[in-house]
């Protein structure tokens, strides 16, 4: 199957005031996170993408437009709101600080997967349709492009967590264990038998290795989904 670069947005004004965005309009990237989304883009640029998508939100569809105008062949990206922010309801807009205090807090800490946010979704809800959102997107892309391709999906900080704690198998609950910074790239790649996660909250280097070579190895549907037992060679480099 293909392999999905996840990229979370970069700084927004809200993120730089401490103040829980959600789903507010018009919360659009600030100067440090357009450069962000900048520095994401060339380490993408030598990646050859057969698609991307993005959550709906300003910051998101502006961190993408960065990273799609600096590919050779420019994409024209996808929305989708399943994608879209966590629905923090009657939190959203209010002060980190201050949202510390609530009762509600330590149960997003310690037990996501029992927290419901006032007027807004769960946790487990937020988890069950991005993961369904990527395997859809994944699958389509499969049909589309082939097993080798390589697709951008634009998100989240705690929606990118729950897709990385379902690929890890790790229950959401230790979610909170995964960090992911603004404008951090994570790669999972999904298989018949189970997903790989090749990398998580990175900021540095050129990724252009992730795309397969225009020639590549012979390698059953079997093989791989199978793990490299001792590690194997890692990725082909060189010019794709």
């Amino acid at each position: 199957m293909p392999t999905v670069i996840l990229v979370r947005h970069g700084r927004s004004s809200a993120n730089a005031t401490g103040v829980l965005a959600g789903r507010l309009p018009g919360v659009h990237l600030d100067d440090a996170g357009v450069k962000q989304a900048v520095a994401v883009g060339e380490r993408l640029a030598g990646v050859r993408l057969a698609a991307a998508v993005t959550s709906p939100l300003e910051r998101c569809r502006e961190t993408c437009r960065e990273i799609t105008t600096r590919q050779a062949d420019p994409l024209r990206a996808g929305s989708d709101k399943q994608l879209s922010e966590c629905d923090y309801g009657e939190w959203q807009g209010r002060p980190l600080k201050e949202l510390a205090k609530e009762k509600l807090w330590k149960t997003v800490q310690a037990q996501p997967s029992a927290a419901t946010f006032p007027g807004g979704e769960s946790m487990r809800a937020m988890q069950d349709r991005a993961v369904a959102a990527v395997r859809r997107h994944d699958a389509r892309v499969a049909a589309e492009h082939g097993d080798d391709a390589v697709w951008l999906a634009v998100s989240h900080g705690d929606v990118i967590k729950s897709i990385l704690a379902d690929a890890l198998g790790t229950h959401l609950d230790l979610f909170q264990r995964i960090h992911v910074d603004p404008a951090s790239v994570s790669i999972v790649r999904y298989t018949e038998s189970r997903p790989f996660v090749i990398g998580t909250n990175t900021h540095a280097g050129d990724l252009a290795w992730l795309t397969p070579p225009k020639k590549p190895r012979r390698t059953t549907r079997s093989r791989r989904a199978d793990a490299e037992v001792g590690g194997g060679a890692g990725p082909q480099t060189g010019t794709p």
